[in-house]
């Protein structure tokens, strides 16, 4: 295994926990677990591994209704066929191999050089899939029955698993994995984030911006709060404005649309603007 260790990454701002934990997975070459709401950080952890170990990044986007199968190879049934009936391909039609394409966990398997493989919202998928495909990762290999193959690991690949907590995990998926909670940033960590993505702004608008940000994701009866991302698209709009002054944000606040996303999210939060402007 690579002795490479993970310290942070240009644009991605990590506390010594976290770091630490990432180590330790990579070390005893674990899949690292990471929950939290949407919004702090979860897969940009997965890019700033890339970036800083120098690696190629695979990403598994987890659906419902996935079977473990698609994640490791696809046979392409319909190619062959109509190879096999117009007989204008390059390919041996009698060849099953030429038809087998892989999935993400299949293409960190084959690389030749060792990735990140990142299996994005594992909540989505049922039990089964959660189960068995960490019996996969665990043995580092899968068979393809239609040609009957075993394909190995050429180099095991530092895997984070996401999950944004909306259903609890099976205890043996739980067990197989090292475990990190993000959570959301504080005011003092989302002011060192937003100095990454912003050198050279504003302090003012900053501080200002943020203090209306933890207030706005307070408001009772928020269904879908403004995450980090949220924030720095709001700080973008605001900074659009050159006439605009941060005092200002202390008696309205525009470009609610940008924060959020949910009509009666963003009524609730006009009520609000509302009554800040009459103050």
């Amino acid at each position: 295994m690579s002795g490479a260790t993970f310290s942070g990454a240009s644009r991605y701002v990590l506390d010594a926990e976290l770091a630490q934990i990432v180590n330790v997975s990579m070390a005893l070459e674990m899949p690292l677990l990471l929950k939290g709401e949407p919004g702090t950080g979860k897969t940009m952890l997965a890019h700033a591994i890339t970036e800083s170990l120098g690696m190629p990044l695979l990403v598994l986007n987890v659906k419902s209704s996935m079977k473990l199968v698609e994640a490791l190879y696809q046979y392409d049934t319909l190619t062959r066929l109509n190879d096999s009936r117009f007989g204008d391909s390059k390919r041996d039609v009698s060849d099953i191999e030429a038809y087998i394409k892989m999935g993400k966990i299949g293409q960190s398997f084959t690389a030749d050089r060792r990735t990140v493989l990142l299996i994005d919202e594992i909540d989505k998928a049922d039990t089964d899939f959660q189960d068995d495909m960490l019996d996969v990762l665990d043995q580092m290999e899968f068979d393809i029955i239609e040609i009957d193959k075993t394909i190995r690991a050429k180099h095991r690949p530092v895997i984070i698993i996401t999950s944004n907590a909306k259903k609890d995990l099976s205890d043996p998926f739980l067990g197989r994995c090292n475990f990190h909670h993000i959570a959301f940033p504080d005011p003092k960590m989302m002011r060192k984030i937003i100095d990454v993505h912003f050198p050279g702004l504003n302090g003012a608008l900053i501080d200002a911006a943020i203090e209306a940000f933890y207030k706005l994701r307070q408001l009772e009866g928020i269904e879908k709060r403004p995450a980090t991302r949220e924030l720095i698209n709001w700080l973008r709009a605001l900074q659009s404005d050159p006439d605009f002054n941060p005092k200002r944000l202390k008696e309205e606040l525009p470009f609610l649309g940008v924060l959020f996303k949910k009509s009666q999210d963003f009524e609730q939060a006009s009520r609000l603007a509302q009554r800040r402007g009459r103050y």
